[in-house]
């Protein structure tokens, strides 16, 4: 008969009690770091900026003089942008994760399809840029206007979108989609009426997220050639524009020059945060609604 070694039992046991403290130190370290280093630049952007932050700062047009420069035409830029990234995104990048998920069929080609978008979401967001500024901007000659600038954000964020409406599909209980069948409904119906409504969290989740990343990308806008100048406040997606960071990295730049930037930067990236707040905000009222009803 083999007997227990507890020595030999004792001596492990301590190494994973070992092993674990060390695992948990080194975790706390690292999200300790995180938070510190994110505390210090909110600390430095707010103190830099939020002593320019005014009525006239808020609703003023873009000036030379740092003293009058206002970005009322860049947040609605921002604003406008976003009107026309949200339901492109929404409506190509769900629609693609019904047919992916629902309707075609598994095999090579599907792999293939799907591998590809999964690798498009770790393509440099400059490579979009120059995309955008080969179709929208050049071959079909809209400019540097909202709709070019709307249409190649979208194709950016668009495979986080279907990533994360495929996750929350396939995250729908088999059954429900069985018993709709079983009750004579057709595959849209199904669709349409039980998927949707209980996958609608996780899309919209896939949503923020991608629209926190396009509010604060610069390098496709850049290549596309969106300026930063004294221009008019657009009034519509046909308009030319310009966006929140594309002001904070015109500003930063300049910073070396006219000292008064700097501070001017800070101040529109606590705007920039702000707006990003809110925006998130109630994209999460309106998920944890349809969350708390399905």
């Amino acid at each position: 008969m083999k007997y227990v070694d507890t020595a030999l039992v004792q001596k492990k046991m301590n190494g994973r009690l070992l092993l674990n403290t060390f695992a948990k130190t080194v975790f706390l370290l690292s999200t300790l770091f995180g938070l510190v280093v994110l505390a210090v630049l909110i600390y430095r952007v707010v103190s830099d900026g939020i002593g320019w932050i005014n009525l006239d700062f808020l609703t003023g047009k873009l000036s030379t003089n740092a003293d009058r420069a206002g970005i009322m035409g860049a947040i609605l830029g921002t604003l406008w942008l976003m009107a026309v990234v949200a339901p492109v995104t929404m409506f190509l990048g769900v629609g693609t994760a019904i047919y992916l998920e629902c309707y075609a069929k598994k095999g090579r080609i599907h792999s293939i399809i799907q591998t590809n978008i999964s690798n498009l979401a770790g393509v440099p967001s400059i490579v979009f840029g120059i995309l955008g500024l080969t179709i929208f901007v050049r071959a079909m000659d809209f400019g540097n206007v909202i709709l070019a600038g709307g249409l190649t954000m979208s194709l950016l964020v668009l495979p986080i979108v279907v990533v994360a409406s495929q996750e929350a599909i396939r995250a729908v209980p088999a059954h429900l989609s069985e018993a709709s069948f079983g009750m004579g409904a057709t595959k849209w119906q199904t669709i349409k009426n039980i998927i949707l409504p209980a996958a609608l969290p996780g899309i919209l989740t896939g949503a923020i997220l991608s629209l926190s990343r396009a509010i604060g990308e610069t390098a496709p806008l850049v290549v596309i050639g969106i300026p930063a100048l004294l221009i008019p406040f657009p009034g519509g997606i046909m308009d030319r524009f310009t966006i929140l960071p594309m002001q904070i990295y015109y500003w930063t730049l300049d910073s070396s020059l006219v000292a008064e930037y700097a501070n001017l930067a800070a101040a529109t990236i606590v705007v920039l945060l702000v707006v990003l707040f809110l925006l998130n905000s109630i994209a999460i009222v309106i998920r944890n609604k349809f969350q708390q009803r399905y």
